[in-house]
């Protein structure tokens, strides 16, 4: 089985919570997991150390504004090396779901350069989108009246079996891959 290091950054713990279900899906599928967060997990500031051991990553981020959130980016860009010799998933969380059907169908398809320009330096095996949990207290004033100008809807709008299914698939790959061991 993998060791596999499930490394997020949130701003409101949505993110935080879905980078735990996959690490309790993967963890149920036999796999020893370690889920932290960037910034606080060893080797993964910007403070320029080694990236910590394991046999495969998954690393995701809150999205805002169309980017990974700083310390995301942050670490992407300096593990990207790395991380590109590895067995890597990534993950965004935004908010497409909360959009009315035809500005989700819009945004789904939608490109976020800064968010593609991390996944080309690391070129994991998949990127996934998911959508998270919206609340009134995450938007300043102009955030919420656009919110409500657009017809958007608050609340958690995360796809539970999707994330499973998707973590799942993750366990069946690593299923095959050499490993190193627990740490």
């Amino acid at each position: 089985m993998a060791f596999v290091r499930i490394l997020y950054a949130t701003e409101h713990g949505s993110t935080q919570e879905i980078a735990e279900r996959i690490g309790a899906r993967l963890g149920a599928s036999g796999h020893h997991v370690e889920v932290g967060a960037l910034g606080t997990a060893p080797g993964t500031g910007a403070d320029g150390q080694e990236l910590p051991p394991a046999d495969a990553f998954v690393v995701g981020s809150a999205v805002h504004d169309g980017a990974w959130l700083p310390v995301a980016e942050s670490f992407v860009r300096g593990s990207a090396e790395q991380l590109r010799g590895q067995p890597v998933w990534m993950f965004s969380v935004g908010m497409s779901a909360a959009l009315p059907r035809p500005l989700r169908r819009l945004a789904e398809r939608v490109v976020q350069p800064g968010i593609a320009a991390l996944v080309d330096a690391v070129r994991p095996r998949e990127h996934r989108r998911f959508s998270g949990v919206i609340r009134r207290e995450h938007l300043d004033r102009k955030g919420a009246f656009i919110f409500r100008v657009l017809g958007c809807r608050y609340g958690d709008h995360r796809d539970w079996a999707a994330i499973a299914e998707w973590a799942d698939g993750i366990a069946k790959e690593l299923n095959v891959l050499p490993t190193h061991g627990s740490p």
